[in-house]
């Protein structure tokens, strides 16, 4: 029978995703709208957006942490074009995205000596195939695959490469063993339900320390410039950004980051997004239509939860309309690139009760379209 409970919020997209439970756009601070972000109070905003991510995160000593323009994806670019070039590259890619830095490392930069290792949708590569003197470039949580690494134990300490990790959908979500990581990106629309467009670029000292000894052969555009005179521009670390941001939007970033903080960190942040997938696994346990794109658990996200079913992809999408039709669900269709589907944003911003409303639609609307 159709389900009479709905979810109270539908929004289940996988970014820009759901805003923080009580949230209204009337509770933000704006008194920094109007005013240069070079002002003080501009400055003590964005200061603040940086320091308090990096105490929230709980990075070590020397690790800084910058507003960088153009979202993950300028982050992930600005890393790229900066520090690469120096040794040789692995790339790893399961999914869109990494296969899009990939495809960056070879056709636009061109560097000569680079390891693309690959896997399928629901699937990973080999990690421990990967060479510590090469830098690697990967990501965390593969955001259109719902596969995400299990952990990091194929990161040598020792290592003589850099580490560059794309995290947009893991970072506030999953355990992120920060002294393996020497670059970490991510947005703020992924896991805090922030605003689009700005970028967090988080260095170790061992990524500084290239920053500082190495100078790309390639002319760099004025966003991607992080040194001035061989030496980092340690204002981008305090507020100082390269370009204009929009206040706006850091202080919807802010609000975020004091609510992670009220529920108790990003322990609880982790918590209820691994609540969030166990309700899925859960309902697709005990039925034999609907699978995991990752077979694997070990692999899964608890973020970007990727899901197929027994129909064809037509009868997806058809499935995919109906949900959003009946304001139970939108935007949960799989990304264009990956197999059909469903991805249902899991982050902490999302009910688990939410969750757990919308699971009986998703049967019902399936029995509709199966016949």
């Amino acid at each position: 029978m159709k389900p009479t409970v709905k979810p109270a919020n539908p929004n289940f997209s996988s970014g820009p995703c759901s805003k923080r439970p009580g949230y209204r756009v009337e509770q933000l601070d704006i008194a920094t709208l109007g005013r240069s972000h070079r002002s003080a109070i501009g400055k003590q905003a964005l200061a603040r957006a940086c320091d308090d991510t990096a105490t929230l995160l709980g990075l070590p000593p020397g690790y800084r942490v910058g507003v960088v323009p153009a979202s993950d994806t300028g982050a992930v670019e600005m890393a790229m074009w900066s520090l690469l070039g120096e040794r040789p590259v692995d790339v790893l890619s399961w999914e869109s995205f990494g296969a899009g830095w990939a495809t960056d490392i070879v056709k636009q930069l061109k560097l000569d000596n680079v390891r693309s290792m690959t896997a399928d949708y629901g699937q990973l590569p080999d990690l421990n195939s990967t060479n510590s003197d090469h830098d690697i470039v990967f990501t965390w949580n593969g955001t259109t695959s719902g596969v995400c690494v299990p952990n990091a134990d194929w990161i040598r300490d020792d290592r003589q490469g850099l580490t560059i990790c794309d995290a947009t959908s893991a970072v506030f979500a999953m355990e992120l063993p920060w002294h393996k990581l020497d670059v970490v990106t991510y947005s703020w629309q992924k896991v805090l339900g922030g605003e689009g467009a700005h970028g967090m670029l988080i260095l170790s000292p061992r990524a500084v320390a290239r920053l500082e000894s190495y100078t790309p052969s390639w002319p760099l555009p004025k966003i991607f410039r992080m040194t001035k005179g061989g030496k980092l521009i340690e204002g981008i670390f305090r507020g100082e950004t390269i370009n204009t941001p929009s206040m706006l939007c850091v202080a919807d970033y802010l609000d975020a980051l004091d609510w992670v903080a009220s529920i108790g960190g990003v322990a609880a942040a982790i918590e209820r997004s691994q609540a969030n997938l166990a309700a899925i696994e859960s309902f697709v346990e005990s039925r034999d239509w609907i699978h995991f794109l990752a077979a694997d658990p070990a692999l899964r996200s608890n973020t970007s939860v990727c899901l197929t079913l027994d129909l064809d992809e037509a009868a997806v999408k058809q499935l995919v309309k109906l949900l959003d039709a009946e304001a139970v669900a939108y935007d949960i269709g799989a990304y264009r690139d990956a197999p059909a589907g469903l991805r249902i944003w899991c982050g902490a911003t999302v009910e688990t009760a939410d969750i757990e409303a919308l699971l009986p639609w998703i049967e019902w609307a399936y029995q509709q379209l199966a016949g």
